[in-house]
Order: structure tokens, then C-alpha cells, then sequence
């Protein structure tokens, strides 16, 4: 099922969803199973499965030249996707980006996660590679977002990279889109960036899944301005524990985002990241009972490293 259909059908009632990661090359799926286990009583809608970008290394071969090598740390989103559907009988959303992939190889992917039965995607762009400090492209490849939005659109409406291809299948893909409560770094200003999300909404986006948040007035004040510039898609909270005193600074650093005062505060009076961890799953906890109270659709849980956590937090809601 789609997720706008999981959303439609819930009507006034908040519904849950997850987003995990693959597991790294040379481990099995086991471990990501162990993570869902303990998520699954709570019945979500979907499962989100992350996508990260191929890296370059450089590799020394034994005359002292360097050979340049790609890798793949995280393999096998689309498998790992249908293996979750198999298992659990829960719909799946792979994350589908612009970074390490040509146009064709776009196609590919797609009509692959047809093939599997897959019918939802969430469009991004992705992060620029670790020896980049911008994003550049595949050669062949989309540099935007709503490139390869435009892109998954056309399949919906059967029209594929070659032209000359005739009776073609219509794939019918649901499209989300990621948006930002405090503004993408990159955005010279909310405006700005809000006109970006306008144009992939009036491009064919069916919802918005915001970044993290840890303020839920900034995510009430980012559904306001959306919809007074006539973005009216369902757009999905975002929600991750705290649950180290390190993540006060990785946080704001990776993700661009702050943390409220009084969360930061509490965080520095826990001597332990055990206590940290109860600090953030209380945070986490009086984020959700708010946004459900306001009646969000969903609440999507980033679980990466902590399902616990998050599962503590489902079971009081």
C-alpha cells in the first residue's frame, strides 16, 4: 500500500512509521531483524530503508601507484526492503538518491523495486561525497532533487528513458520528499528554500517527511508557512532520541539543527549517557504526545542505533 493511502485511511488518527539502515557489507540481515523485532508489536504503517552514497578510495598497488576504487558500504537497499516486506508484511520505503547514480541506472532501480512489489519512494538528493565539499553529481547523472522526482513522475506516467519504447507499463509510485523545519544549510533563507519544496510538491510529490527536529514550535511554524504558500501534501514529523552527551555536537554539526536550551541544559547535567538516554527518551516522549495531541498523521521514528529507545517511547503513546 502507499503510504498517502495508509495516511487517507487513518483519517484523524496519528499513525507510526520507522526508518532504519541496511546493514554494512560482510554482515547479514539478522541484525537488522533483531532492531525491527522489538518494533513490530506497535503495527507501524511503513518501514523507510535509508541510502547511502558510494564512496572513492584510494587503494595502493604494489608498483606505489594508487588505483581509485568504489565502494559501497551499505548495499542492497531494494533486497533489504522486499526481505522486510517478506518478513513482516509491512509496506517499505527506499530511499532513493541523485548521489553515485547515472540516469539509466535510476531507471533501473526503479523498475526493479516494481518488480518487488515495492510502490513507494522518498526522493532526496543526497549528501555530497566525503572527499567532496559540495555535492557534484554522477556524470550522467540528476544534481537536483526534483530532477529525479521529475524522473520517477515519468515512469508514472510510462514514459522511460528510451523513446522509442512502445505499450509501456505505468509504474505507480508514491513520491515523498524531504523538508526542512529549520531551513537546508545549502538555502540562502526559509523563502527560498520553501519555494524549492513548493516546486517538487506542484512537480508530483505526495508528502513531505521532515529532517529531525527537537522543538516541535518550529515544525508547527513550518506546516503554517507551507500551507500559506499552497503546499497542502501531508508533511510527516521526523523524530530521533538524543541518547549521547557526544550528540550535542554531532548533531548540530551534521544535520544543521539546534537543540532547545532546556534539552541541551538537561544533557549537560547527566554525568552518564545512560542518563542522557532516559533524558532523551523523556524529550522524545513529550515531543510525540504533543504532535499527536495536534494531530499529525505520523510520527516517523529515525530508530538508527537505538530501537529501544523508541520503542520505550511507542509503548506510552
Amino acid at each position: 500500500m502507499k503510504v498517502i493511502d495508509h495516511i487517507n485511511q487513518a483519517k484523524d488518527k496519528t499513525i507510526v512509521s520507522f526508518e532504519v539502515l541496511p546493514p554494512l557489507k560482510g554482515k547479514g540481515i539478522e541484525a537488522l531483524y533483531r532492531h525491527l523485532d522489538p518494533l513490530m508489536e506497535f503495527k507501524p504503517a511503513f518501514i523507510n530503508v535509508t541510502y547511502h552514497r558510494s564512496e572513492h578510495v584510494f587503494k595502493k598497488r604494489a608498483d606505489g601507484s594508487f588505483e581509485k576504487v568504489v565502494i559501497r558500504k551499505r548495499p542492497g537497499t531494494e533486497s533489504i526492503c522486499a526481505a522486510i516486506m517478506n518478513k513482516y508484511n509491512v509496506d517499505t520505503v527506499p530511499h532513493l538518491i541523485c548521489g553515485g547514480f547515472g540516469i539509466n541506472e535510476t531507471e533501473d532501480a526503479l523498475i526493479n523495486l516494481r518488480y518487488l512489489g515495492i510502490d513507494n519512494v522518498l526522493v532526496l538528493r543526497g549528501d555530497a561525497a566525503k572527499n567532496e565539499t559540495a555535492f557534484e553529481p554522477e556524470p550522467g547523472g540528476h544534481k537536483y532533487a526534483i530532477d529525479l522526482l521529475k524522473q520517477v513522475v515519468n515512469l508514472n506516467a510510462g514514459i522511460y528513458l528510451e523513446e522509442d519504447l512502445k505499450s509501456t507499463h505505468k509504474t505507480e509510485f508514491c513520491i515523498g520528499v524531504a523538508g526542512y523545519p529549520e531551513k537546508h544549510f545549502e538555502a540562502p533563507n526559509m523563502d527560498t528554500d520553501l519555494r524549492y519544496l513548493k516546486a517538487k510538491v506542484d512537480a508530483g510529490a505526495d508528502y513531505i517527511v521532515t529532517q529531525m527536529f527537537f522543538d516541535n514550535a518550529k515544525y508547527y511554524a513550518f506546516v503554517k508557512a507551507c500551507r500559506a504558500i499552497g503546499i497542502n501534501v501531508p508533511i510527516i514529523p521526523g523524530l530521533k532520541p538524543v541518547y549521547t552527551k557526544k550528540q550535542m555536537n554531532v548533531l548540530p554539526k551534521t544535520f544543521h539543527i539546534d537543540l532547545p536550551t532546556d534539552l541541551s541544559n538537561e544533557m549537560l547535567k547527566c554525568k552518564t549517557d545512560e542518563e542522557v538516554e532516559q533524558v532523551g527518551t523523556e524529550w522524545l516522549l513529550h515531543q510525540s504526545k504533543d504532535l499527536k495531541k495536534n494531530g499529525v498523521p505520523v510520527l516517523h521514528y529515525y530508530t538508527l542505533g537505538k530501537p529501544h529507545v523508541v520503542a520505550n517511547v511507542v509503548k506510552e503513546l
